[in-house]
């Protein structure tokens, strides 16, 4: 069984605005064993909107459309979808009482704009809004499905879980979708892909995909099989061979960022870390941080823009910075001693680069980075220059490489 989403609202075609409830959508449809073949964002159009409804149910057996069940004017999902199913709407009494009560609730007055949400396409199973005042529908077309949800990501939730999963499940042929996700870093994604490449085309089944974003890979394996015993089968089967290819490069197993394997490893020895950051301005330890429960092995940290809180923050001495520049190996080895020190961690991390775009003298061209690790017994520093940096991703791609470093010198403590 095949779909397709549609989400509705003329902003998701803005910068600001994210299609989340796709993804929710998607991951759910898939454990039903539902494929979504394609994700379409139409703006406050009714004609465009009737006309996609419209071909989306000639392609699909399923289409799920998210938004516009407001009640203002630039509503247009019950409009549009009526339009391509040439069906009437038809006013429903219990919805307008339940929205009135909800507005005497909260005593106010009830618009008379909002009569709009308790219209109903002729034929549909109405899906109760217990949060909120648009209720979502449930239509059969045949043997096509059309079901229309809010779009706050908290009411089309509550619906979907609560009064589509069930329903679905019915009417779903038996499919089992199953995916197995690598993460790898400190690879190139052309390097990736010539490393696997010669595995995964024997097999459609599963599909692959290689992903990259800022030095971290990723490569999905996607199975589709009669039962979930038979996909899982069939993702050991290749999964194991891109293991032996990839070795120690794989870094999670089960889709988890680095961020999250590194503070497992540290909490498992019962370790600690601290961080000093220039170039990436904080960037590596709002990684750290942002997992719950970092607080068990994550101290903090010092963000040392300019050579005087180098040289005041964590000692850095003021003749190497004269000497070698704020941009270099020493410095770099320095500030990861310092910050380990003035904080008492077990492990310390330093970055100190140049994000570009302009130079900082000739020993420090954009977008080269020192990046150090401070250990009990030892300190490590490596030194990467990315070529024609973009400042927000070479500031990306650095903390990515110190996540990846430490992470290496944990897996060999």
């Amino acid at each position: 069984m095949d779909a397709e989403i549609i989400a509705v609202g003329s902003e998701m075609l803005t910068p600001e605005r994210l299609d989340t409830n796709s993804l929710f959508l998607t991951g759910e449809l898939n454990d039903l064993g539902i494929e979504v073949t394609a994700k379409h964002v139409i703006g406050d159009d009714r004609e465009r909107l009737a006309s996609t409804v419209k071909r989306a149910l000639t392609a699909v057996r399923l289409v799920i459309v998210s938004g516009g069940l407001g009640p203002t004017e630039d509503d247009v999902t019950r409009d549009a979808v009526a339009l391509a199913l040439d069906r009437r709407q038809l006013l429903n009494s219990d919805i307008l009482s339940g929205i009135e009560q909800r507005f005497r609730s909260m005593n106010r007055h009830m618009p008379e704009i909002n009569r709009r949400q308790a219209m109903v396409i002729e034929g549909a199973h109405v899906l109760a809004n217990e949060r909120g005042t648009a209720p979502g529908q449930w239509i059969e077309e045949g043997d096509r499905i059309a079901i229309l949800l809010p779009g706050p990501p908290h009411e089309l939730k509550h619906i979907f879980e609560r009064q589509c999963i069930a329903r679905l499940a019915r009417v779903a042929p038996p499919l089992a979708i199953r995916t197995l996700v690598f993460r790898i870093s400190g690879m190139s994604e052309s390097e990736l892909d010539q490393t696997i490449a010669p595995i995964y085309k024997h097999y459609e089944n599963p599909a692959t995909t290689v992903l990259a974003h800022n030095g971290d890979m990723q490569v999905h394996l996607r199975a589709r099989c009669s039962s979930e015993r038979e996909a899982e089968a069939l993702l050991r089967e290749v999964g194991s061979q891109i293991e032996v290819a990839l070795g120690e490069r794989i870094y999670s197993r089960n889709g988890d960022p680095l961020e999250v394997v590194v503070g497992q490893k540290l909490a498992e020895r019962h370790a600690t870390i601290a961080v000093a950051e220039s170039a990436t301005g904080g960037g590596l330890a709002d990684r750290i941080s942002l997992v719950p429960g970092s607080s068990a092995y994550f101290l903090g940290g010092f963000i040392t823009y300019s050579p005087r809180l180098k040289m005041e923050l964590l000692g850095v001495p003021e003749e190497m910075i004269r000497k070698c520049g704020p941009v270099s190996p020493d410095v770099a080895e320095a500030m990861a001693n310092g910050a380990r020190r003035r904080t008492g961690a077990t492990y310390a991390i330093a970055i100190t680069g140049n994000a570009g775009p302009t130079t900082d003298g000739p020993e420090a061209p954009a977008g080269t980075f020192y990046v150090a690790i401070a250990a009990p017994l030892d300190v490590e520093v490596t030194e990467r220059v990315w070529p024609a940096p973009d400042r927000a991703r070479v500031r990306a791609f650095a903390a990515q490489m110190a996540l990846d470093l430490l992470n290496r010198k944990l897996s060999r403590a």
